[in-house]
Formats: structure tokens, sequence, C-alpha cells
């Protein structure tokens, strides 16, 4: 069961969540854009959290500044960052050997800037990296980089122009497709949710699951 948690990131209290499953490896999951009402309960980021609390990982999903009850406001996706650096630690500082860096939308840009600008983690996969929406054109080779998963109608997120950056962010890393959901998931979480649970570094497979909830 997840504990209500928290952690200090450039001196500002951040909300979070965490649940405890094993003592060396845990994810953590970005939200997404907290302008237009992304926060770390969106199903997206729950449906993440689910899949992997299941994998026995430990979990912490949190609230970026100035969203919920995040101290601080919204930086522009630039003290957010920080905000994901201050989470990683908070993982290492347990202990954790393997962190996973997980993040949807909003969050995944968050986190391919925290990465590409030095961030060093064990695995990082993105959801619906919104390549249509913000600018990525600054991000080079995210190391660590496995899995990016996108909808097949998403236009905030189109799979053609994910492909693209891919070349750019790993060559090695593997995009899933869930061909009818768009950029919300709305129908198609256990889509996402069976994406997610079949993922690993082992397995290079290319799953268009087209079942509705």
């Amino acid at each position: 069961m997840e504990t209500p948690f928290s952690f200090f990131s450039d001196n500002l209290k951040i909300e979070a969540l965490v649940e405890i499953n094993s003592p060396r490896k845990g994810i953590i999951i970005t939200h997404p854009h907290p302008l237009y009402g992304g926060d770390m309960h969106n199903p997206v980021v729950d449906t993440i959290r689910k899949v992997y609390r299941d994998k026995g990982y430990t979990t912490l999903r949190f609230n970026f500044r100035g969203t919920g009850h995040s101290e601080g406001r919204y930086d522009d996706g630039l003290g957010e960052q920080i905000d994901v650096r201050a989470a990683v630690e908070v993982l290492r500082a347990e202990g954790m050997e393997q962190i996973v860096l997980a993040g949807y939308s909003f969050g995944a840009w968050v986190n391919a800037r925290t990465v590409a600008s030095g961030l060093k983690i064990h695995q990082m996969l993105m959801v619906s990296p919104p390549v249509a929406m913000i600018d990525f054109s600054d991000i080079g080779f995210l190391g660590g980089l496995e899995l990016v998963i996108a909808g097949g109608r998403d236009d905030i997120a189109p799979v053609e122009e994910v492909e693209k950056m891919m070349e750019t962010w790993n060559q090695a890393a593997r995009l899933e497709v869930i061909e009818s959901a768009d950029h919300f998931y709305g129908g198609y979480l256990n889509d996402l949710a069976v994406v997610l649970s079949l993922s690993s570094p082992e397995k290079n497979m290319h799953r268009k699951p087209d079942n509705r909830e």
C-alpha cells in the first residue's frame, strides 16, 4: 500500500506517495503537464505504478513543484528537473541499486532533459513523449532508454515523429504502439498495462495490442 511521503527539492517540500516493495530496485514516475491538470494521480501514471508494483519494484510518484500540495510554482521544466534529481536521491539514499525513471507526456520530457543533462539511472521509459507540443530538439542521447510507448491516434506524440526522435535518443530503444489509443489512453489502460508488464530489457518485440477495457 502506498504511503504519503514528502521530500525536499531546492528547499521546496514535494508531495509524494511511496510503496516499499524492494530494497534493491525502484521506479520513479512523473506526471503530465500541471498547467493542463496533470498530477501524480493521473490514470496513466497510476497504471505504470501498478505494473511495476506487481513486478516487485518500490514505487515513488510525486507532484512537481507547484502541483497539488507541493510547494513552489511551475517552472517550465527547469525546476522540475531538480525535482526529478531529488526524487532519485531519495531512492539512492535508501540503497536502491536499480532505479527506473518513467514519465508520461510532460513528465517524459522533464525526465529526458534531466537524463540528457547527466543524470545516471539504470533504465528509462517514456509514455507518449509530447514531441508535437514541446521542443525536444536540444535532447541528445538518452543512456538507459529502453522503451517508448505511443498511441497510434496520438496527435501530441505522433508515432512517426517519435520514431524519428528515437534515432537521436537511443537507437537501441524499443517502440511499442497501441494502435487505437490517443494521448490520454481512454479505454486503453489495460493495453498499456500489458505492454508494460511484458517489457524487459531482454525482450525485443513490437507488440500492438488493441483490446479495449
